[in-house]
């Protein structure tokens, strides 16, 4: 719909009014083309509309065009939005007229669609009206918007009527009376969207039948008939056009019937009149349905045939539908009341006001609260909260109010009504202005703040200005404004922020200037030096000492030493200055430059006065030959003393260099400086002659080296022999046994020196007279029951080494050890192999004397000419080439020494592949599912079956394919099948080893017919999963080696899951470091970190449910299998033990 749209900002001008109608349109207070949009506009107005919004055109790249469309038929309308800039889809929306948002309004007669295309990045959006009505006519309009853009465009549609006849109707211009409550209300049209529009009250004119101006017009020109013949319900006449084309039937109680509209003025009077065919009958007059009775408004008159009603004094309250009975026929009529034009009855006046100004404009019209319309240089003016603009009525009068006033409000003003306007111009100037307190020039001291203060007569904004270029506020610099005062204020003012300062006024030609001086007392920077203020320098060398300087104006500079001033020169003392230093230079340091020299700075802001310490140093004297006083295998100690003179700086330390005798390359021992005046040097060769020597460093450099040492030797004896253990004891003899030394070195190994005392004794005895090179001996003639120490020596050329002890006294009686199984852990579970592979198990033990070793297969003699049992002094061997099935069975080993006995048990499984089911059978066929069931097969290859395999095969073609794989019950539904075929079925048994070779096969077929018959599914029970805790695997003895980490572990099961508790000899563990649980899917794990032989014991682990509880126990041995003395970290093993330490299996 059309409506009263505020001009864009860049909207292009619109055309004049024509030149034959100028008198028309002033008079009128509009310019249609101008200031509204009303359906379809002058071609040259059409064309100015569509030039604006092509420039205006900033998402669009295809706008909706008008168009026009039958009665009943289709048309859609598209629009196109590029995307290439866009982050997101853009908002459309689809208007008809102002504000009918046509998104509320689809349904079965209108659709909204849109699209994206990927290749083009185009969003397409279409509007489609389904089957198009009258009053689907009007301007339609499409906005899209995306963050801050926005594009808009308008279009018309028309729509051509029905062919039919309408009766000539002679009405006036004036309707107020909407259209709803009527039968078409909520139908796409446009008369609730029509804004009203007054005129001002014209000279009478030739009265205008309207309603033939409608029946001839086209559907978009209605907005404009109704406009410029002030109709506001377009709605509801155009309601009433519809009805008057109807073709009225020729009726037999009325020889004249109402005309279809009447017109009247608010106040004045109106008469209905009806010729009856039958001057009998009954006459009822009725207003929107309910009877009219006489009374001084509503007054009746019958003259013959003639039936008439007057009404007196029409109010807006009459405007309605009338219609008037007699017998059981009925005829209508429409009766529009017109409310008089509002006059403007006090013009607007020209107005001058200055800036910041509150303006008012004033008018006063001919009723109250009418409605009125502003406008500023003819674009109306809309208030609103963001607004600087207020309107305020009291009764008649009416006030356009712009508070703070500017420049920009300079501008024409008009106010319009229904019956005429008024404008007025609106001068907005500024006022005089005065300067009360000039800026002034400020000199300030650096650091200090500085306040450019200024006070002017009214209270605008204003710019600084520091030499020509705009101030930036920031942290430091803050401008101020306060009324009238403006101030610029620096903080910590700075070099440059000395300049000349400007602060204009806004919008005067007015500058107030000033100029800002910064100075600074003279500073002398000696941060660079030390805190004594000392400057040290190499003899020889040039020394430039820049002393950094601060002060403005710059200060001058002066050195002086002993009360004489160093002059700027070419002397090889000398002064130089520059603008933010000072510089003292001595070309060739000397030692009698060392002294106190004095800086002086002056300038306007003051003095500063500074002493400097030059120190002129040297490098050291050498220091004298070193002494080396103790030699190692591939190390020495040296060492020497400090040079006599430091060369005036503290020696800060030592290099050291080393070579062979007979070389002449030196190498240098240490990078870093050695402070002491004694060294080591190491990782020399143990037999090769070398010598070394020193320099001394201080702070200027290194001195030159001493003289080089006297020449030395590296050599010296092995370490002590390792891993020292006894071997054997007999009734008078020991026999002990030992690793050689880690470190022989360049002296080599001569031999062994074995030696022993006496329990309570100190008296070491040597138990070899000469060197032996075997590492083990045996000491003999040994009184029996005695206890003895033992240590043994490695001997060379540079002597004995340290000896290595036994770490306790030696009983010289023979002791029988009793035996001990060590099961491997992986043999602890059952020993699982398939056929034809090969077994070969390995089980340590102990005991001594050897122990007797026998072998049982489910407690008969093994025949060892099927297993092959092999054994040692350490261990036993059990081994089979090819396993077979009849190998599998429970092995039982027993180890006897003397009285003493240890058997341990060993089950192994041999396992193969399982046989075919014994049978599968069809146990029903429905639908496209047939239900097969088979039984378990005799051999099950010494292993649990793991699952089934089953496949189908058509009968045509007989090739084999997989349904189900590793399906682990014994019966199934298999599914899916096709209709009109005929299937055979098989399954193969599957376990650990993999499938059964052969497969049973159904003996019948299943035929899928084409009609299936329904499959009632069996009803099963809940199963109960409860279930008491119950041990699937138990824990089982063990023993663990001190030190090393050691596991229990066993399995349970029950639900609800049971709460697991671990125990040692009945004690709960709880938040115990050393112990750490673990529960994986039902297996248990408790890990004690490094055992020692305290934590041997009985261990039970708990398991806890709502159904029961069960407990399991198991006894965990710790044992020492080495220990040291003196030498910890080089254990001792005994006889046996070292092969089991090394066995990761135990």
């Amino acid at each position: 719909m059309p409506e009263p749209t505020k001009k864009e900002e860049n909207e292009v001008p619109a055309p004049a009014p024509p030149p034959e109608e100028p008198s028309k349109e002033k008079e009128a207070g509009t310019t249609p083309a101008k200031e509204w949009s009303l359906g379809e506009s002058p071609v040259g107005e059409e064309q100015d509309k569509q030039n604006a919004n092509s420039q205006l055109s900033i998402l669009f790249v295809e706008k909706p065009q008008g168009g026009t469309v039958k009665v009943g038929e289709n048309i859609t309308f598209i629009a196109k939005v590029k995307a290439e800039d866009l982050l997101r889809k853009p908002t459309v929306k689809w208007f008809k007229g102002k504000w009918m948002d046509l998104a509320s309004k689809a349904g079965k007669h209108l659709q909204l669609k849109e699209t994206f295309e990927r290749h083009s990045r185009v969003y397409t959006f279409e509007m489609q009206i389904i089957k198009a009505k009258e009053n689907y006519a009007g301007n339609y309009r499409c906005e899209v918007t995306y963050k801050d853009k926005f594009d808009s465009c308008s279009f018309d549609l028309e729509v051509h009527e029905s062919t039919g006849t309408t009766p000539n109707i002679d009405i006036r211009s004036a309707f107020k009376r909407s259209g709803e409550g009527q039968d078409d209300a909520g139908e796409l049209d446009f008369s609730g969207l029509l804004k009203r529009r007054e005129v001002k009250q014209q000279e009478e004119e030739p009265e205008v039948d309207v309603w033939e101006l409608l029946k001839n017009a086209k559907p978009s020109e209605y907005e404009k008939i109704a406009f410029q013949y002030g109709i506001t319900d377009l709605r509801g006449m155009l309601k009433r056009l519809k009805r008057m084309r109807r073709v009225e039937k020729k009726s037999a109680a009325f020889a004249k019937i109402l005309d279809p509209a009447y017109q009247v003025d608010k106040g004045g009077r109106v008469r209905f009149m009806v010729e009856l065919a039958d001057p009998k009958l009954e006459v009822k007059w009725y207003k929107n349905g309910q009877e009219i009775r006489p009374s001084t408004k509503y007054i009746f008159e019958h003259k013959g045939c003639q039936r008439i009603l007057f009404i007196n004094n029409c109010q807006m309250t009459d405007d309605s539908e009338y219609y008037v009975t007699a017998g059981d026929e009925k005829c209508s009529t429409e009766l529009f009341v017109r409310e008089p034009p509002i006059m403007v009855t006090k013009q607007l006046e020209d107005t001058t006001a200055y800036c910041g100004e509150r303006v008012e404009l004033e008018c006063e019209v001919s009723e109250d609260d009418a409605n009125v319309k502003w406008f500023k240089n003819g674009e109306e003016i809309i208030p609103g909260p963001k607004s600087r603009y207020r309107i305020r009525v009291e009764g008649k009068k009416h006030f356009l109010i712009i508070e703070g006033a500017t420049k920009a409000d300079s501008a024409e003003y008009s106010v319009m009504t229904t019956g005429g306007q008024s404008s007025a111009k609106l001068t907005v100037d500024l006022k005089p202005l005065k300067i009360l307190t000039p800026l002034t020039d400020q000199t300030v001291n650096l650091g200090k703040e500085i306040c450019l203060k200024c006070e002017i007569s009214e209270n605008i904004t204003g710019k600084w200005t520091k030499n020509g270029l705009p101030v930036q506020e920031s942290d430091r610099l803050k401008v101020v404004h306060k009324g009238r005062i403006h101030k610029l204020v620096i903080a910590n003012a700075l070099i440059e922020d000395e300049g000349d300062y400007v602060f204009a006024p806004d919008a005067y030609n007015v500058t107030l200037p000033a100029k800002v001086h910064v100075v600074d007392p003279p500073k002398i920077i000696l941060d660079g030096l030390d805190a004594d203020n000392t400057v040290t320098v190499i003899a020889g060398s040039k020394l430039r000492l820049e002393i950094p300087i601060s002060g403005e104006p710059p200060p001058k500079a002066i050195w002086s030493r002993a009360d004489k001033a160093i002059m700027e020169g070419s002397g090889r003392i000398r002064a130089e200055s520059y603008p933010d230093s000072s510089t003292l230079v001595i070309d060739v340091a000397e030692r009698d430059d060392s002294g106190v020299y004095h800086i002086n700075l002056k300038n306007e802001a003051g003095e500063a006065h500074a002493s400097i310490k030059i120190k002129v140093v040297d490098l050291p004297d050498p220091p004298v030959a070193p002494t080396v006083t103790e030699v190692g295998d591939d190390w020495c100690i040296m060492k020497w003393e400090p040079p006599a003179y430091d060369g005036g700086s503290p020696i800060l330390g030592y290099f050291i260099e080393r070579k062979k005798k007979q070389s002449s390359r030196w190498m240098r021992l240490n990078f870093d400086l050695c402070k002491e005046t004694t060294f080591e040097p190491k990782k020399m060769i143990e037999g090769v002659a070398y010598e070394v020597r020193i320099f001394a460093v201080n702070a200027i450099g290194i001195s030159k080296p001493s003289m080089p040492s006297r020449p030395f030797v590296p050599l010296a004896v092995t370490s002590p022999p390792t891993l020292l253990a006894v071997d054997s004891v007999t009734d008078t003899t020991v026999t002990m046994k030992w690793r050689p030394p880690d470190q022989i070195g360049a002296a080599g190994l001569d031999g062994y020196v074995l030696e022993y005392c006496f329990e309570g004794s100190d008296n070491w005895l040597p138990a070899n007279k000469d060197l032996i090179d075997k590492t083990k001996f045996t000491i003999t003639d040994l009184p029996t029951d005695s206890k003895i120490f033992v240590r043994v020596k490695a001997i060379n050329a540079a002597g004995a080494s340290e000896p290595k002890y036994y770490s306790q006294p030696i009983l010289v009686k023979e002791i029988i050890e009793p035996p001990k199984i060590r099961i491997p852990r992986h043999l602890k579970q059952t020993y699982i192999r398939r056929v034809g592979e090969a077994v070969n198990l390995v089980i340590p033990f102990q005991g001594k004397p050897r122990p007797e070793l026998t072998w049982k297969k489910d407690g008969v003699e093994i025949d060892k000419n099927q297993i092959n049992i092999r054994n040692s002094e350490t261990d036993t061997i059990i081994f089979i080439r090819k396993a077979e099935r009849s190998h599998s069975g429970k092995y039982d080993l027993q180890v006897k020494v003397d009285k003493f006995v240890e058997t341990a048990s060993i089950d192994i499984q041999i396992v193969d592949r399982p046989g075919p089911p014994q049978s599968v059978k069809i146990e029903d066929v429905w639908g496209e599912n047939v239900a097969l069931t088979w039984t378990p097969p005799k051999d099950d290859g010494n292993a649990a079956i793991t699952g089934y395999t089953i496949q189908k095969a058509d009968k045509k073609s007989m090739e084999w394919f997989t349904v189900i794989e590793h399906y682990h019950r014994t019966n199934a539904t298999i599914t899916e099948l096709v209709i009109g075929n005929e299937y055979y079925f098989r399954v193969f048994s599957e376990n650990m080893c993999g499938l059964s070779e052969d497969a049973t096969m159904t003996k019948e077929s299943a035929v899928i017919a084409k009609d299936g018959k329904i499959y009632k599914n069996p009803v099963y029970e809940d199963f109960d999963f409860s279930e008491a805790p119950m041990f699937t695997q138990p824990l089982v003895n063990t023993y663990a080696i001190a030190g090393y980490n050691a596991t229990l572990n066993c399995s349970v099961r029950g639900n609800p899951k049971p709460k697991i508790t671990w125990m040692k000899n009945k004690v709960a563990i709880v938040d115990d470091p050393r112990y750490r649980m673990f529960s994986n899917q039902g297996v248990c794990t408790l890990e004690i970190r490094k055992p020692s032989p305290y934590d041997g014991g009985t261990y039970c682990c708990k398991a806890v449910n709502d159904l029961g509880t069960v407990e399991i126990e198991c006894k965990l041995e710790v044992k020492v299998i080495y220990q040291g003395v003196d030498t910890p970290g080089q254990p001792v093993f005994l006889e046996g033990q070292q092969q089991s330490l090394h066995n990761k299996d135990f």
